[in-house]
């Protein structure tokens, strides 16, 4: 067996058992860029030659019995928000398409400590900006499961990367959805961390409230390990939080389940509720108690949603205009002009027009009508969340309402919002929530969330191993 279709647990023993180097991991998984990346077309930039020193690093310190970090020699792909030194950072816009870094976000410090071997920068909806991988500027991105359609976003890069074994483990980011839904398009497992544990300083900002980077991999556990080594406090982010762990101790007949009666609609796929269903009723069988659990505010998730995160989006992006950084207009007659021209072609469609939207909503003339109404009822929101909570200790429910969809086919800019439907609510409430595969319709697979109260990563993915384990 190839060891890039190894997981990142069993490279990780093999490893330290001296059975394989960290460089002949590394170039199996670089083999396999070579046979699949002009197919798949997960990444933006390759970084062979600082892999291989890296790489190289890790066997050097193996041979002389220094202390490695957990997942040394691991080869993994980051996502091209996230701020690399000295390595092309675009957040895959035209405005930051020649973008180095002077500095290292913390993910990537963390990732380095942990002696980690990074593979190179992965392509993503513009700015984090879509759920397809379409609105990339640079490059096209295809579903390793089927190359006829999306790897779903805007994590996109990330999740195809892994799924196509061009790397072991990959970070994301996730601001209503962008780790779980290419997770569940691609069919490996994506995790959400709560709001705050996972350092964003150094990643390129869409919606400050939301955004939170997190890991993606093949198995529960491999995410686990990820989520370990990334989390904690950073004295550059003062919205991390020390290290808070939910101390709920997990048996799984003692699990209590609440099934998310209004995700599982007449929008939902009905094969895929019967597959998550069918989920429940496997860890029914070995313990677990199942009830339905109902959260209001359904039909308000996604325009409330749209509307905190494009107010937050067109500030954010007010950074970029030309003059510090990234792409500038060649010609104009006056800063007016310079800064019109260079986000008119800068920009892509989809960022102009939530740039445009968060203006208007964030206006003086209509700021009370929709602002102060959005944070009303997410708050609301989170509070039916935390009660919701009191009945059960998880929420289940699809990913996805459908299966990655065929490149090309949802241009409707309200249908590809309408995507979010099953992942925002978490992103709303600051809650955790990771989408694990759970079989497939046809031949594309389909994932599963299971969503927890603040600080509950650990609980869930007990129950996520649990049911990787002995369930399937």
């Amino acid at each position: 067996m190839e060891l890039s279709s190894l997981t990142a647990k069993k490279l990780s023993q093999m490893l330290r058992a001296k059975e394989c180097s960290a460089a002949e991991i590394l170039e199996s998984i670089l083999q396999q860029i070579n046979i699949s990346e002009k197919d798949v077309g997960a990444y933006i930039t390759i970084t062979e030659e600082i892999a291989r020193k890296q790489a190289k690093v890790v066997d050097e310190k193996l041979k002389k019995g220094e202390r490695l970090g957990d997942l040394a020699g691991i080869p993994i792909a980051v996502k091209d928000i996230i701020c690399t030194e000295g390595i092309l950072t675009t957040a895959a816009s035209k405005i930051l398409e020649n973008f180095i870094p002077p500095y290292n976000a913390t993910v990537v410090e963390r990732l380095l400590a942990n002696d980690m071997v990074i593979t190179g920068k992965v392509n993503l909806d513009e700015f984090a900006m879509g759920s397809s991988c379409e609105t990339s500027r640079l490059k096209v991105t295809k579903n390793p499961r089927d190359l006829k359609r999306v790897p779903g976003g805007s994590s996109g890069g990330s999740a195809a990367a892994v799924a196509a074994n061009e790397a072991v483990l990959a970070l994301g980011s996730d601001t209503g959805g962008s780790i779980r839904l290419p997770a569940a398009f691609c069919g490996v497992v994506g995790l959400k961390p709560t709001y705050g544990t996972v350092s964003r300083y150094g990643v390129i900002p869409l919606a400050s409230s939301f955004d939170q980077v997190g890991p993606i991999g093949k198995t529960v556990e491999d995410v686990h390990m990820l989520f370990d080594a990334i989390a904690g406090e950073d004295t550059k982010d003062m919205t991390t939080l020390k290290n808070r762990k939910d101390e709920k101790e997990f048996d799984i007949r003692k699990l209590k389940i609440g099934i998310y009666k209004e995700l599982f609609g007449e929008r939902v796929n009905p094969e895929i509720a019967t597959s998550v269903m069918n989920m429940a009723k496997s860890l029914e069988s070995h313990g677990a108690a199942i009830k339905t659990v109902s959260i209001p505010y359904m039909e308000y998730l996604v325009p409330l949603y749209h509307i905190v995160m494009t107010i937050e989006a067109a500030s954010n992006l007010g950074r970029h205009d030309g003059i510090r950084y990234g792409y500038k207009a060649k010609d104009f007659e006056d800063t007016e002009e310079m800064y019109c021209k260079t986000r008119e072609e800068g920009f892509g469609a989809e960022v102009k027009r939530r740039i445009i939207l968060g203006t208007f909503l964030s206006s003086a003339q209509f700021g009370g009508a929709y602002r102060q109404k959005a944070f009303f009822f997410k708050q609301k929101l989170a509070e039916a969340y935390a009660k919701a909570f009191e009945e059960c200790d998880v929420l289940l429910s699809p990913t996805s309402a459908t299966p990655a969809f065929k490149l090309g086919e949802s241009v409707d800019p309200i249908e590809m919002y309408a995507t979010d439907l099953c992942t925002v609510g978490a992103n709303l409430a600051s809650v955790p929530a990771i989408s694990i595969p759970c079989g497939l319709v046809g031949k594309l697979p389909i994932g599963a969330q299971l969503i927890g109260p603040k600080y509950s990563e650990h609980f869930l993915f007990e129950v996520g191993e649990f049911y990787e384990n002995n369930c399937k």
